[in-house]
């Protein structure tokens, strides 16, 4: 059938484009033939690609040529008349061989009322007194304020919006009688089966007597047939219709309501004087206890009507109404009703607009894919915390391109809200839109949020990146998960440093093996001593978690990199075995540091003296090794100046460094025939014997200054390290004998020392190795000798107390201290040589 109604409509398309006649529609599917006069179409408006009905007229058979004046008052008529209950005109296109009428989309009563008869009984009901309401307003408007007759009211001139409403149509014959071009009275009985709608009197005298009856008489008793035939569609007209014309009894009620039964009897008065007019007939279904004014359908649609007019208790009320019935309204009535009149409402905002919000979500859920974004979204922006709030219900409707235009640009400033409820659902939300957004348009928000003042915020931004992880890109993972979740694990708060732990192991699959050892777990060690037991025992969870996956990843690596046999000189492999213990660790470390040392060198190597080498392979310009030295061989690591009673610190001469010294006691030395342990060492004898050179040549480069020719030591630079000054041990023991400083030690012109330091180490007393003993007998002093054996250095003052200014005459003091000693020195030296 739809086959041959394509077929149909494809041929009609065909002859319009044959007369030349340029339409603003595209025809559809034939839907139906109305009373055998006109064709109804389904169209696409061409502009906008709306959905439209079109009403064809077609003249083209000679037999249908007396109907052009019937399609010519239905377009006049259609055109200038404006209702809401009245079907919508569009457009029309006019030709000599037919009209085309465009309208608002529409479907015929007849099979609408099939598809309701299978409904519950009561929506039933509703929906018919609805639709019946609506068609005496329409009614009551032609007949009372465009002072006209319809004159063709039956099931064929109704038709349904897509918003379930009842339109009233077929205005073919609409007249007002004092109009030269009414057709009414003359062409009324053109329209086929008329007659079974008509009233008795135009029954009796034709349809010439409305001209000068009641324009109401005639749509009035139609309309009672009307009412009859909607709930009792099987049943056959009543018997009021055939004269006599008795009234309807009780028993031919049928499925009429009781409440409108009264009403249905008046309405098919035979005396069109007494008969109710449609206009009464509507005031009496809206009375206070009216069967229009009880229907829940009827109230809505008046609340919606007056809502921008009503007082906010009234709008409290109806939005309560519509909450509780919104599940047994008819979807269509929802979607194309009430859901337009709220989001209506929702625009001028006020009070309501935090009650309508979720209406218009539940409303809309039968609006198409196509349509969501434009009927739902384009309001909900507006609104920041109803599209945040009532995100989950509406976030699987909405495609990449409109979350990526509309909806995420709104919640990104949601983000930096001054309201942290504000900031905490724009995280959240990021959940139910993050498969529909690039990932490089989140992530920085995310990290924001991770550094956010409040604890909740932190804790579920590393909650929600957690959840993410999964279904992260590969760069991204990489880059993002470990840093956003160590800066959880070093969050103040205890639930954001646990909920770091628990996103390390939600993600583990996430992490490859070489970042799980050398990034994931050395940065949750530090949460096993954590302050907080709840962090502790989360953290042990997890580091046991990713140690096993690492267990589990290591039985299968091979054992070897590289095949030891492939390598040349490979050593023989070391029986190790695992330890558990610190004691058994170190026990281990140390045999396989031996092994390994015993299988690089020779049973031989290993006989190697731990003292001087023998003679034959010492240096021909080392000096021969003292009796007491061979006897003793651990003498010739601490050398001495016997019979003095002078004794000096190694570690009052600063180190020698190395290749400086005397250039004449620097000879190579020979190389030693095997592998001998301290054989190329230097001994320390000679050491010290080389750094007392370097000081009496340092001193013979001194014109007449140790020290210098400048200061030591700026004591007006107080930015100056005096630590050693401060921290100087304090002498306590006063002795008034002169005092050598050690520093005298650099004028090496003052030494009379022997070629070779060969007599180092000879005659040791007993006491501390780390001292050099210098001896008096070998040693001439050309200042005079002076008596050490009871030489203590005298009291210094403690820095440490003292005030800047005392510091800086302590210093001064020393100064000319150091310079008199100086001047001493030199007036000795001169009276030896005078002597």
């Amino acid at each position: 059938m739809d086959y041959l109604r394509t077929l149909g409509s494809a041929a009609v398309s065909t002859l319009v484009q044959k007369s030349g006649l340029n339409l603003p529609f595209t025809l559809g599917a034939k839907v139906t033939t109305l009373n055998g006069v006109c064709n109804l179409y389904d169209g696409i408006k061409r502009d906008d690609s709306l959905p439209v009905s079109v009403f064809e007229y077609d003249f083209g058979d000679p037999s249908k040529m007396n109907t052009k004046p019937l399609a010519k008052n239905a377009l006049r008529k259609l055109r200038t008349t404006r209702h809401p209950d009245i079907l919508k005109f569009l457009d029309a296109v006019e030709s000599d061989t037919g009209i085309y009428i465009m309208t608002e989309r529409i479907r015929p009563l007849s099979a609408t009322l099939q598809t309701w008869a299978s409904r519950n009984a009561q929506e039933r009901e509703d929906w018919l007194l609805w639709g019946l309401h609506r068609v005496s307003v329409a009614l009551a408007f032609l007949n009372s304020s465009c002072l006209s007759t319809h004159g063709n009211v039956c099931i064929n001139s109704i038709f349904i919006s897509p918003s379930g409403e009842w339109k009233l149509g077929g205005f073919d014959v609409l007249s007002n009688p004092k109009e030269d071009t009414a057709i009414l009275y003359t062409m009324g009985g053109l329209i086929p089966d008329s007659t079974s709608w008509a009233a008795p009197e135009i029954k009796k005298a034709g349809w010439s007597i409305l001209k000068d009856g009641n324009v109401e008489a005639a749509d009035a008793y139609a309309l009672g047939l009307l009412l009859h035939a909607v709930f009792n569609p099987i049943q056959p007209p009543p018997a009021t219709a055939h004269p006599p014309h008795p009234p309807p009894t009780p028993a031919s009620r049928g499925l009429i309501p009781p409440s409108v039964f009264p009403g249905f009897k008046r309405l098919l008065n035979p005396n069109p004087k007494t008969r109710l007019t449609p206009q009464a007939f509507l005031e009496l279904g809206m009375t206070d206890t009216g069967f229009f004014a009880n229907n829940r359908l009827v109230k809505v649609c008046l609340g919606l009507d007056n809502f921008a007019l009503g007082s906010e208790a009234d709008k409290n009320t109806l939005l309560r109404n519509l909450k509780e019935s919104a599940t047994s309204f008819p979807p269509e009535f929802t979607s194309h009703r009430v859901l337009p009149s709220l989001v209506s409402a929702l625009e001028f905002g006020g009070a309501s607009a935090a009650t309508i919000l979720p209406l218009v979500l539940q409303f809309g859920g039968n609006v198409s894919s196509d349509d969501y974004p434009n009927v739902i979204i384009a309001p909900l922006i507006k609104y920041k915390n109803g599209l945040l709030e009532h995100l989950p219900e509406y976030a699987e409707k909405l495609d990449k391109k409109t979350v990526s235009e509309k909806v995420f640009p709104h919640l990104q400033t949601g983000f930096s809200d001054t309201v942290a409820v504000v900031r905490e659902a724009s995280v959240k939300s990021i959940s139910l839109l993050a498969p529909k957004v690039i990932e490089q348009r989140f992530a920085p928000a995310l990290a924001k949020m991770q550094m956010d003042p409040e604890a909740s915020i932190r804790t579920n931004t590393c909650i929600l990146i957690g959840r993410l992880g999964p279904s992260l890109g590969y760069n991204t993972k990489r880059k993002v998960l470990v840093p956003a979740f160590c800066r959880a694990l070093k969050d103040s708060f205890v639930h954001a440093r646990v909920a770091g732990l628990m996103a390390f192991m939600a993600t583990i699959d996430c992490f490859e093996v070489e970042d799980l050892a050398n990034k994931v777990i050395p940065n949750i060690s530090l949460t096993l001593i954590d302050q907080e037991k709840l962090v502790r025992d989360q953290a042990f969870k997890a580091v046991d978690l990713f140690v096993k996956r690492l267990e589990s990843h290591a039985k299968t690596m091979p054992e070897h990199l590289i095949s030891e046999s492939a390598m040349p000189g490979s050593l023989p492999p070391v029986q190790t075995t695992l330890v558990n213990s610190a004691t058994g660790a170190a026990g281990a470390l140390a045999g396989w540091a031996i092994s390994s040392f015993g299988m690089k060198l020779g049973p031989s190597d290993l006989q190697t003296s731990m003292g001087p080498s023998p003679a034959t392979d010492r240096p021909t310009s080392a000096p021969p090794i003292p009796k007491s030295t061979a006897d003793n061989p651990s003498d010739a690591l601490s050398p001495s100046f016997t019979n003095s009673p002078r004794t000096m610190s190694a570690t009052s001469s600063p180190a020698l460094p190395s290749g400086r010294g005397n250039p004449a006691t620097q000879k190579p030395a020979s190389r030693a025939k095997g592998l001998q342990l301290g054989a190329n060492k230097t001994p320390q004898s000679r050491v010290l014997a080389e750094q007392l050179a370097e000081e009496i040549e340092a001193g013979e480069r001194e014109d007449s200054n140790p020290w210098g020719n400048e200061d030591l030591i700026d004591v007006n630079a107080d930015q100056d390290d005096w630590s050693a000054f401060e921290t100087a041990p304090i002498q306590t023991q006063p002795t008034p004998a002169p005092v050598i400083s050690d520093t005298l030690w650099d004028a090496g012109e003052a030494l009379d020392l022997p070629g070779s330091f060969g007599h180092l180490g000879q005659d040791r007393p007993n006491g501390n190795h780390n001292s050099l003993t210098i001896p008096t007998s070998s040693v001439q002093d050309p200042w005079g000798t002076i008596s050490r054996a009871s030489a203590s250095p005298p009291p210094t003052p403690s820095l440490v107390t003292m005030s800047k200014e005392d510091k800086a005459a302590e210093m001064l003091r020393r100064k000319e201290e150091r310079k008199q000693r100086i001047a001493l020195l030199k007036e000795q030296k001169k009276n030896a040589a005078k002597g």
